[in-house]
């Protein structure tokens, strides 16, 4: 499985529109070669380079099997509808972008997929990006990850 941005490359620059430093517009994401066995795909965004530890960016979830691509900007979503979306470490539904500490150096912007054999996760409403990614990790069949840097100066 190989997942991949039209928005910067692995371990490359991630442009200012999908950062606080513009308008945190979520990251076009494509994906090739999910296992037969996929019934759905979550999408996780997350910072271990933050001061006080993983600073989790984004979980989308409940992501048709079918699909093989997010739009950007599709972090902006209600999370009601395809994909759903937990609320991240700022607090919001949906993507929140990098905004690293300035003079912080570069952090490194883990974006994952994880191909599900669930076609649902069983969390509630309102759940936090850390609770969907503990529950997608019990029924994963294949991961793949995309590095995206940032730093502000």
């Amino acid at each position: 499985m190989r997942l991949t941005s039209t928005d910067f490359s692995d371990d490359g620059r991630i442009p200012s529109v999908c950062t606080c430093e513009g308008e945190d517009a979520s990251p076009a994401l494509a994906w090739i070669d999910a296992p037969a066995a996929t019934r759905s795909f979550v999408v996780l965004c997350n910072d271990p380079d933050a001061p006080n530890g993983v600073w989790r960016h984004w979980a989308a979830y409940d992501i048709p099997r079918g699909w093989s691509r997010l739009a950007r900007g599709a972090g902006r979503a209600s999370g009601r509808e395809p994909p759903k979306q937990a609320i991240n470490d700022f607090g919001r539904v949906g993507y929140g972008g990098p905004c690293p500490p300035p003079k912080d150096g570069a952090h490194h912007y883990r974006f994952s997929l994880l191909a599900l054999s669930v076609e649902r996760l069983s969390v509630h409403n309102g759940a936090h990006c850390s609770d969907v990614e503990r529950e997608a990790r019990k029924h994963v069949l294949a991961e793949t990850t995309l590095v995206g840097l940032f730093e502000r100066l």
